[in-house]
């Protein structure tokens, strides 16, 4: 497996696997392969790395978009969404993926990286929920951080509006 940038070439797949990965998924808006086009379009994609198997194929991507924490934007990055061929998923190309887009925004001189996922799992890559941000005014357990440089930061987070897709 490799990892590498997205290509324009690319981006059906990348639209394919995302729908196909969270198809179903409780916890799925269904409007991940939307958010991840409008991120494109609106030029909001830091960072857009996609997993190839040794033929080529495309088989994971995701993407990073600046964050604004209480309305200011800085060198704070979303992570999200990451996505996986449902037939390849449980087998580290989510983590692959993960760890080389954390070490790609550290080498981009990125403050830390912000999340809403599963504590349990991306606490192995060194997230923590932290009481001091919230989405949406609300603290949640799901809304977590990784910090890079510089001190954790405090208050209200907000993504791109290309995640308010319908």
């Amino acid at each position: 497996m490799q990892i590498r940038d997205e290509r324009p070439e690319d981006i059906a797949a990348i639209g394919e696997i995302t729908a196909a990965a969270f198809a179903g998924a409780p916890y799925s808006s269904g409007t991940e392969a939307r958010i991840v086009e409008a991120l494109r379009h609106a030029g909001a994609l830091t960072l857009s790395l996609v997993a190839t198997s040794d033929d080529g194929r495309i088989r994971g991507h995701i993407a990073f978009s600046p964050v604004q924490i209480n309305g200011v934007a800085g060198r704070w990055y979303g992570l999200g969404p990451v996505s996986v061929t449902p037939e390849l998923q449980r087998r580290g190309i989510g983590g692959a993926l993960i760890r080389e887009g954390l070490a790609r925004l550290a080498a981009l001189n990125a403050d830390g990286c912000i999340l809403l996922g599963d504590p349990a799992y991306y606490s192995h890559f060194g997230f923590v929920s932290d009481a001091t941000l919230t989405y949406g005014g609300k603290p949640s357990p799901h809304l977590q951080r990784l910090v890079l440089k510089g001190d954790p930061p405090k208050g209200d987070v907000s993504y791109h509006p290309a995640f308010d897709v319908a």
